[in-house]
């Protein structure tokens, strides 16, 4: 058979191929995926960092790494970690990126500045400021975690990828887009801004002020429960139980100042908190059934993630 006549047999068989053999498909476009947009005077935080030691209440020595520690953490969630170790001046600078992050299509590289990230901080764009930034987020890059949560599990970075533009000077920072797992419906809490930054210079108040306002009826926890919690460091079982108190004391001051009262008692090794629950914490309540003081793992009612074809 020559050359030319097998071409022609094989194009044949091809043009009269059976309707029946699977036809070659083009890839389908990508969903974006957006996340819950909230009002400029609040930060959005998952509810496992805020109920974890991963961002813990003592202050990170530029020496501590972890290598796929097991981050004490409320129940039944279990999470893992590697790299090293976080504070709560590197939970500001993540929810910084996540609050501008947050009209953006999860896991597309999105452009900022240290001048940007400085300012909705509510620092100035000066050198020390620039310096410490900057070490905070080559700390986030080089996190990862391992999360297993009732609903979902989530294994990656804080931080996908981070670069500066040489030319505009800007930062490119991407985001993994399963990070969206951990914002869905009743999984994460919006922060009063102001006052976690009355509370700079005081992680522990801090981790409180996370910690409490992912709850809608905080249930009793003991005060060493709480500690391991907050990520202390604290050995001495009286000291824990002072650093807790004058904690509690400056997050109570400073929530009286920003209209948010709440009360504490120590009692029997335990810490009791009342507080008036948000609008959306009321309602999630209301749904519950009520006020009957039983442990709220899933809090604020907020919409899923958004997808955009």
């Amino acid at each position: 058979m020559s050359a030319l006549a097998a071409l022609t047999r094989l194009g044949e068989s091809f043009s009269n191929r059976s309707p029946n053999l699977p036809a070659i498909q083009q890839d389908a476009p990508q969903t974006e995926i957006l996340l819950t947009s909230w009002p400029d005077e609040v930060r959005g935080i998952p509810n496992i960092t805020l109920r974890s030691a991963l961002f813990g209440s003592s202050r990170s020595s530029s020496q501590a790494y972890l290598q796929r520690a097991e981050i004490y953490t409320q129940r039944p969630t279990q999470m893992r970690y590697t790299g090293p170790r976080l504070d709560q001046g590197d939970l500001d600078v993540w929810i910084t990126l996540l609050h501008i992050a947050r009209r953006k299509a999860m896991g597309k590289a999105f452009k900022t500045s240290a001048y940007e990230l400085l300012k909705q901080q509510g620092k100035i764009d000066a050198g020390n400021n620039r310096k410490t930034l900057y070490k905070r987020l080559f700390r986030l890059a080089a996190a990862t975690l391992e999360i297993r949560a009732s609903r979902h599990s989530y294994t990656g970075g804080l931080i996908d990828s981070m670069y500066r533009d040489e030319i505009t000077h800007e930062l490119v920072i991407t985001l993994n887009h399963e990070l969206c797992k951990l914002f869905g419906p009743n999984e994460f809490t919006h922060i009063d801004w102001s006052v976690r930054r009355s509370l700079n210079s005081k992680p522990l108040a801090q981790w409180l002020h996370g910690y409490l306002s992912s709850h809608a009826e905080p249930i009793p926890v003991s005060v060493n429960t709480l500690m391991l919690m907050a990520g202390s460091l604290d050995e001495s079982a009286s000291s824990r139980e002072q650093n807790l108190r004058r904690a509690l004391d400056s997050l109570q001051r400073a929530s009286d100042l920003h209209g948010q009262p709440f009360s504490y008692e120590i009692r029997g090794g335990n810490v009791h908190i009342r507080k008036t629950p948000s609008s959306s914490q009321s309602r999630h309540l209301g749904r519950k059934g009520g006020g009957s003081r039983r442990k709220i793992d899933t809090v604020l009612l907020a919409r899923q993630c958004r997808t955009v074809d």
